[in-house]
């Protein structure tokens, strides 16, 4: 058997996935999948680049070396692990930051690593960033106020699951929950524990295969203007607990006070 064979099956297997389905995504028959996987053939040029952005890893690691002695961490941190990172610049040469839709973030699965699908987006310039390589996704659902619907978050990539930093916040490109954005509780073996600043949210794992991309919190942008609820984390609910409390303790005080002038 060929390295890209064992690949295949391997790469197959830390997913889940059984032949039938990873064919079916490949939209081919189980039997010719089935082939490769014992190396009784080699798939074409053109179906090797499918296989290859299947499993999110490039062709050149396909092909020349042994996935199965590294570990999943490992294999997420390799430089070469991703198949292409398109980055837009302008005519002067600066970067520029692309613009994920709101209606068409679930796009950006099939799309984060085709060139031409990044170069159709909007782009924007945010000079006080610094050096990096930034994008912006919406933000969808109340997970993490006071951050709403409409609002972008600019994430700015990260190349290695090391440079994770608990307590941080990061927007997880995943095979299957698509764009999320969450606080990073904890980094497992073969998990990431991610949690909402919305404490009505239970935390919950991440498998570190279907990890597609990483992006740090840099910046947001509110495309509407923030109101005092917005600002209504559990902090600012305790604080308002605390002081009705203390008004109850004045009331309280007061009605003993008048009961002792009365006796």
């Amino acid at each position: 058997m060929s390295i890209l064979s064992e690949n295949m099956r391997y790469l197959r297997s830390q997913t889940g996935s059984s032949q039938q389905k990873t064919a079916d995504a490949l939209q081919i028959t189980r039997g010719r999948y089935a082939k490769y996987e014992d190396g009784a053939s080699e798939p074409p040029v053109e179906l090797l680049i499918k296989i290859s952005r299947y499993f999110h890893v490039s062709i050149d690691l396909m092909v020349s070396t042994d996935l199965r002695k590294i570990s999943l961490k490992e294999l997420i941190e390799l430089p070469d692990n991703r198949i292409l990172l398109p980055i837009k610049t302008d005519a002067l040469g600066e970067k520029r930051i692309e613009i994920i839709p709101h209606k068409a973030s679930m796009g950006y699965l099939e799309g984060y690593s085709d060139p031409e699908y990044i170069e159709n987006l909007q782009n924007i310039s945010l000079p006080f960033l610094g050096s990096g390589t930034y994008r912006a996704f919406p933000v969808e659902g109340d997970s993490m106020p006071p951050h709403k619907d409409g609002s972008y978050i600019i994430g700015k990539y990260l190349e290695k699951i090391s440079e994770l930093k608990t307590g941080k916040s990061y927007v997880f490109v995943t095979r299957n929950e698509g764009i999320t954005y969450k606080r990073l509780v904890k980094l497992e073996l073969e998990n990431i524990i991610v949690a909402a600043d919305n404490s009505f949210y239970e935390p919950y794992a991440i498998h570190l295969a279907d990890v597609f991309e990483i992006w740090e919190y840099a910046c947001s942008i509110a495309t509407d203007e923030f109101t005092k609820d917005d600002f209504n984390t559990d902090q600012q609910q305790i604080i308002e607990m605390l002081k009705e409390l203390k008004l109850e303790v004045n009331k309280l005080s007061k009605t003993e006070k008048i009961k002792k002038l009365d006796t």
